[in-house]
């Protein structure tokens, strides 16, 4: 049985840092692209992120997963010509430096499509690329708060909160890798290259679905809720009698089923919750007549019953129990890739799952500069034509 997608013939170069460039190439180098990784001769900063194995970097290990590491100073005149060489025979260029950097070293969208027409260029940042914020430094967690998500996080009459994960450096890495994908196909199609801008607030805004249904609705502003829905109540974790349980009763039958299930006949009959508007309206006094009940139970006693009939509901895991998930270890979800220096290294699996080209499982991220000298010595490749190219 297979365990890599078949080499896409796509040659990628990532000239990034962090997370949101290296997040789509690690996406484009799962699904058989080959990572070219440009790192400056101290390394990309995440490889300074602890904690470490035997003195490498633990998150730069799965990030930078089935990539290659290529060390070059391109502030260098020399070692800028070593990656003019390189994109000249290149599919794809992505990078997150901050708008203008490429420009001053004449490594710009211009100028490498000027020479080799059929790349795809792809830039994710901050502010995006042009604008009054184009030059502004860009950060997740400024991302969040300028895009509403952190006006919506927390609980209510509380101080704002950043989602736990860096939400807005990773669904800009996704956005990327998706539009590289579609740029490429079009290069089938068309022989040409394009030029790409994802930026971070954008891909924030991007998923306030309900937030702007609200507003551009009825003119309401969304306002943070905790972990209750916006719309729909009881939708939301309720407590137990050693945890947090989430349940989901946002129809009429789920919620005549979650009522039987947990004994609450009385709540099923009540008038001042007859309907979902009016369970919305007296949200916080339902909750707590809810939880009068599933504080006596214990979180699997409360999770296996409205489950049993069907009803939404799971218990709040820790990352302890995420990464030990029996249902995530029954897919295969975690894997293990092998490191020169280190042995193998736990992965987290791609969620895209193929029926014939299974995501690539190869090598942990490299170490730094290791293929320098093999990438910089290879031949130049014969250029792309319009129907040479077999996408992604």
């Amino acid at each position: 049985m297979t365990t890599d997608p078949p080499p896409t013939g796509v040659l990628v170069l990532e000239v990034g840092a962090f997370m949101a460039a290296p997040f789509t190439t690690m996406q484009l180098a799962d699904l058989g692209a080959r990572v070219v990784k440009i790192e400056p001769p101290g390394g990309d900063p995440t490889r300074s992120a602890g904690p470490f194995l035997n003195g490498e970097s633990s998150p730069f290990l799965r990030l930078n997963r089935n990539k290659e590491s290529v060390v070059l100073d391109l502030k260098q005149q020399r070692d800028r010509a070593a990656f003019l060489a390189l994109a000249d025979r290149a599919d794809v260029v992505v990078g997150n430096l901050r708008p203008g950097a490429m420009d001053r070293l004449g490594l710009d969208a211009g100028t490498l499509r000027g020479r080799r027409p059929e790349l795809v260029y792809a830039s994710a940042s901050g502010w995006g690329q042009d604008g009054p914020a184009a030059g502004r430094a860009g950060l997740d967690i400024l991302a969040q708060a300028a895009s509403g998500l952190m006006s919506v996080t927390g609980g209510p009459g509380g101080g704002p909160v950043k989602v736990g994960v860096p939400v807005c450096d990773l669904v800009t890495g996704l956005y990327v890798a998706l539009a590289v994908t579609a740029a490429l196909r079009e290069r089938d199609r068309s022989g040409s290259g394009q030029y790409i801008d994802v930026s971070l607030l954008e891909s924030g805004v991007s998923l306030a679905v309900w937030e702007a249904g609200m507003y551009f609705g009825d003119g309401e502003v969304p306002v943070r809720h905790g972990s209750a829905h916006q719309r729909y109540a009881p939708y939301q974790a309720v407590r137990t009698a050693d945890g947090y349980v989430t349940v989901g009763a946002n129809t009429e039958r789920l919620w005549v089923s979650l009522c039987d299930a947990l004994g609450l006949a009385a709540l099923r009959e009540a008038p001042r919750f007859a309907d979902s508007a009016s369970r919305m309206a007296a949200r916080d006094e339902l909750v707590e007549l809810i939880e009068q009940v599933t504080t006596g139970l214990s979180t699997d006693a409360v999770c296996t019953a409205p489950d049993g009939v069907g009803v939404p509901c799971a218990p709040i895991a820790g990352y302890d129990e995420v990464f030990d998930d029996p249902v995530l270890r029954e897919r295969g979800f975690f894997w293990d890739a092998p490191h020169p220096g280190l042995g193998p290294v736990r992965q987290l699996g791609s969620p895209m799952r193929f029926s014939r080209t299974p995501a690539r499982r190869g090598d942990a991220g490299p170490p730094l500069g290791s293929a320098t000298s093999a990438v910089l010595g290879e031949p130049m490749a014969r250029p792309v034509g319009p129907t040479e190219h077999p996408g992604i």
